[in-house]
């Protein structure tokens, strides 16, 4: 039996099914949700089960209700395959008024559109994502965000996660089942495989196109951590001979970010002094740095001899790592980029207002340029209303973490949790 792994959204399951009848973890396949709804359920209906699919299409069609006989707490597995089963649990919640009932899972996000009622007060929602280093093992966790937000953070440490291993985890993916089997790095790779001869759906259930697919997300993936116009996408595949119009690219971005695939990097909204001009525009992230290695064909080896790449799967890999641990916090993740060309790569703010930022490098060697561009960037910043800045720090993939004189932090991803 493999061992479970301890996950960071535990603790707000733990929370939630205390207070609220069912629970809905979302996320991409792969990632771990059923696996840890199991650990707080009596029974589990798994639609995907062929060997009851006429059993459920009858059931849906004559008395959904029938889905909620099993022992209570139930989990129901990529509950969207049968979305009646929403107001059939909401109708439940209603009547029963008890806490903890249901655990549902999905890795599609539409779907929860096609419901007559919202699950509001009934039915609350956790977003799962793959695993970050910490969860893993592979970060000790000398170093936590929260600790970093109250101010009582202690450096001068070191990891054990050497350059070599930082490049394994970005190749492999922070997918569970990569922890247990051989070949680490097929999962992405067939993860990869499967958005394109399975294909994905959009509104109105319209296939689309396998070959376009591919090479929308392989576009993606070279343009990964980077402020793109969706012009840069469509211009990069139509030079491949490839015809596509910007309505049905959009519809494509659309389908991935509804899988959990993509998850794009928001740019932050805070207030500035000067009149200076904000880049608006997303930042290209996947969920899993390893889905871009999939689509670009990068290995370990590759990835060496090409640190440009590299370092932008990196901050992909953090941008990862800093959502879930922010997420535990009630936290966003957004980036900065202004006129003036300065960059910000991840901003993290709470939802009572704190906010504390980023720059994240491969290589300590850029350490002092990204100290001071954090230094620039508190400058620009209108303290007034935004507050000071909880933190500033620099997430690199060297051994140790330690406090510069200015101030800001170096932290390796090595040593950082929630």
């Amino acid at each position: 039996m493999k061992k479970y792994l301890k996950r960071v959204i535990d603790e707000k399951l733990d929370r939630k099914l205390s207070s609220i009848g069912a629970i809905l973890i979302e996320g991409c396949k792969g990632c771990g949700k059923t696996t840890s709804g199991r650990r707080y359920v009596k029974s589990v209906i798994e639609f995907q089960d062929v060997d009851k699919i006429n059993l459920y299409n009858n059931i849906n069609n004559t008395k959904p209700s029938l889905f909620l006989e099993g022992e209570k707490p139930l989990l129901i597995d990529e509950w969207q395959m049968y979305p009646i089963v929403w107001d059939a649990i909401r109708n439940d919640i209603d009547k029963t008024r008890k806490q903890g009932q249901y655990l549902l899972t999905g890795s599609v996000s539409q779907h929860r559109k096609s419901v007559m009622h919202s699950g509001t007060g009934r039915i609350g929602r956790v977003l799962m994502r793959p695993m970050s280093l910490y969860e893993s093992l592979e970060s000790d966790g000398k170093i936590s965000l929260e600790s970093l937000f109250k101010g009582n953070c202690e450096v001068n440490v070191t990891t054990n996660l050497t350059f070599e291993k930082i490049i394994s985890a970005i190749v492999r993916g922070g997918w569970p089942l990569s922890l247990y089997i051989k070949n680490k790095n097929e999962i992405a790779k067939n993860y990869f495989e499967s958005l394109i001869n399975e294909g994905v759906e959009i509104n109105n259930d319209i296939e689309l196109n396998k070959d376009k697919i591919q090479r929308i997300i392989k576009s993606l993936a070279r343009n990964i951590s980077s402020i793109t116009n969706i012009s840069t996408i469509e211009n990069d595949i139509k030079s491949n001979n490839e015809t596509i119009s910007r309505n049905t690219l959009e519809d494509y971005i659309f389908a991935l970010k509804n899988l959990f695939v993509l998850e794009n990097v928001p740019a932050w909204n805070g207030s500035i002094r000067s009149k200076i001009a904000i880049r608006s525009k997303e930042k290209i992230q996947f969920v899993d740095p390893s889905l871009a290695c999939a689509a670009l064909g990068s290995s370990e080896e590759s990835l060496k001899k090409d640190l440009n790449t590299l370092g932008l799967l990196f901050e992909s890999l953090c941008i990862r790592d800093l959502r879930i641990y922010a997420d535990a916090l009630d936290g966003k993740i957004y980036y900065y980029h202004d006129e003036t060309d300065l960059e910000i790569d991840a901003i993290v703010e709470l939802s009572n207002g704190d906010w504390g930022a980023f720059e994240i490098k491969l290589g300590l060697g850029f350490v002092e340029e990204a100290a001071n561009n954090l230094i620039k960037f508190k400058n620009k910043v209108n303290t007034k209303k935004m507050g000071e800045p909880k933190f500033l720090a620099v997430l690199t993939g060297g051994e140790y973490s330690y406090k510069l004189d200015n101030g800001v932090y170096v932290i390796s991803i090595g040593n950082l949790k929630n």
